[in-house]
């Protein structure tokens, strides 16, 4: 074969274009379909977290309708959202302090706080999920543990 006829053939199938569409999209759809499976994973592991505050809301309302019962607080939290696995650990506890700002400063029950007002009584619920990933991800454990807490004020 002739160089000159081997270059000409080369030009040829250089300049043609059928099948140019079908290389694209195989070579796209792999990275694509990554993406929309990673986005999906982490949409999800959000709503299931959203989840889990919501079932450690669901506890601390509780004990603010019923009053303060360890085991009532937990089956709320248990029971609160469709997530099967959900559980109320650390258990629910209750005690008794003085607001300061945005924190609750340890105090005996019925004593008087800085403030000048008694200490209250405070209930804190808290809710664990382990959510298990679809992908593993750098720097992520799978599964990974969603925790929440809500704590609230009953006397």
């Amino acid at each position: 074969m002739r160089t000159g006829s081997l270059l000409a053939c080369l030009r040829r199938v250089l300049r043609n274009r059928r099948g140019t569409a079908a290389l694209e999209f195989g070579l796209l759809v792999p990275v694509l379909s990554t993406m929309v499976v990673g986005i999906t994973d982490l949409s999800l592991g959000f709503a299931h977290k959203m989840a889990v505050q919501d079932a450690a809301e669901a506890g601390a309302q509780y004990a603010v309708l019923h009053g303060w019962s360890s085991s009532a607080v937990s089956s709320a939290i248990t029971s609160a959202t469709r997530l099967s696995g959900i559980t109320a650990s650390p258990a629910p506890s209750e005690s008794c302090g003085c607001p300061s700002g945005t924190t609750i400063t340890a105090a005996t029950c019925g004593s008087t706080c800085a403030s000048g007002r008694t200490a209250s009584t405070y209930v804190t619920a808290n809710a664990q999920y382990s959510y298990r990933m679809i992908l593993s991800y750098p720097g992520l454990s799978n599964p990974v543990t969603l925790s929440a807490s809500a704590t609230v004020r009953i006397q």
